[in-house]
């Protein structure tokens, strides 16, 4: 049994879709961000980061991983789906997870910052990151022409960006002249799997047993 450690997040979300589609059991706590449970000793204990998603694989001498992309690897190599085993192709997959990884999730989470959080408005600074995020969709656009993927076949790679982009809004950039990328959302999104991912960690009482991948939402 998976035990997932999560909020809702971009981050989060890649990792609960990606046991949706795998079909792996597994358990979810959910970890609340505002209140700095992440932050606590117990939490550090596991990811010494302070940062989620985390699981714990209790099949596996309960051991532990953090970094959402890591993650993604080590449940796509323990259910044998979503990432090729031949080697160019495995490439290619790890190649786009890695490109979330070091840029869109990096460059939105920024934009996000000074576009929503920050309690001053520096119009450089949000220029800076959302004129990079936009730079960054349109690779993602002109890479998915003519592809319903991103490599060949779904895979994790989809995953680590589609719960991203999803939250383009968010972030203040426009996506209206990139229809490569918005069939690629459309496609993605209409995958029950990744609806429910995405509906992970759910307001949910602690007995409440979601069914499909045999989950309880512990809080």
């Amino acid at each position: 049994m998976i035990e997932l450690l999560t909020a809702a997040t971009p981050n989060g979300h890649k990792i609960s879709i990606a046991l949706e589609e795998m079909g792996l059991p597994y358990t979810v706590t959910s970890v609340n961000l505002g209140t700095g449970e992440q932050k606590t000793p117990e939490f550090l204990a596991l990811n010494p980061n302070g940062r989620i998603p985390v699981i714990i694989d209790h099949d596996n001498d309960d051991f532990v991983v953090f970094e959402s992309g890591a993650i993604l690897m080590y449940l796509a190599e323990k259910s044998g789906q979503l990432l090729p085993q031949e080697a160019k192709a495995k490439s290619q997959v790890l190649q786009w997870v890695m490109f979330q990884m070091g840029g869109i999730g990096p460059m939105m989470g920024q934009a996000n910052v000074f576009y929503r959080y920050f309690p001053e408005k520096i119009q450089p600074a949000i220029d800076r990151y959302q004129h990079e995020v936009k730079r960054l969709f349109t690779v993602l656009d002109g890479h998915l022409q003519g592809r319903d993927y991103l490599v060949e076949d779904y895979s994790i790679a989809d995953i680590a960006n589609y719960a991203w982009v999803r939250t383009f809004n968010w972030s203040g950039v426009p996506i209206d002249d990139l229809d490569n990328l918005k069939k690629w959302l459309e496609r993605i999104g209409e995958r029950p799997a990744v609806q429910r991912g995405i509906e992970i960690p759910l307001r949910a009482k602690p007995e409440d047993v979601v069914k499909g991948a045999q989950k309880m939402v512990v809080t």
